[in-house]
């Protein structure tokens, strides 16, 4: 048995990408027929090396929605700039009322960050930074913000 499950191998891609779920829900539309039941997935995907994007999609099973979701997030891959494995600059980037702060951290210092924050940062390549999300947490939002956030810094 695995002890050890953070360091365990992540899923990845032929292209050298990591995928990782970060919001799984089970959603209903209701027709005149009754109500229709289907997935929404939000994946964020990365290289580890300076490479993230996220893709949100709806499918009729869990890995017909991942499927679709991973191939969104290919599509809308961008490369934040990344200075000695942390930011150049503080950034603060507001996506509805999701409010994320994502500061440069001191070498050696680790990603400080919760949720989804931390799963973007750790994607895209960063290795010192710190970050705090104010305001909602919804977790596609906050990835939206720190999407937006990593265009900034582009």
């Amino acid at each position: 048995m695995n002890k050890d499950r953070k360091h365990s191998k992540k899923p990845e891609d032929k292209d050298g990408l990591e995928q990782k779920l970060v919001d799984l829900a089970r959603v209903t539309r209701v027709t005149r027929g009754g109500k229709r039941l289907s997935f929404r997935a939000c994946v964020a995907v990365g290289d580890g090396r300076s490479t993230v994007g996220y893709g949100v999609s709806k499918g009729t099973d869990v890995a017909m929605a991942v499927s679709k979701a991973v191939t969104q997030a290919k599509k809308i891959m961008i490369k934040p700039y990344i200075i000695d494995g942390t930011l150049p600059y503080e950034c603060k980037e507001k996506f509805k009322s999701a409010l994320v702060m994502i500061r440069p951290g001191k070498h050696g210092s680790g990603i400080i960050a919760g949720g989804v924050v931390r799963t973007m940062l750790e994607l895209a390549g960063y290795k010192d930074a710190v970050a705090k999300m104010i305001g909602s947490k919804n977790k596609i939002n906050n990835v939206k913000a720190v999407y937006n956030a990593f265009k900034k810094l582009n």
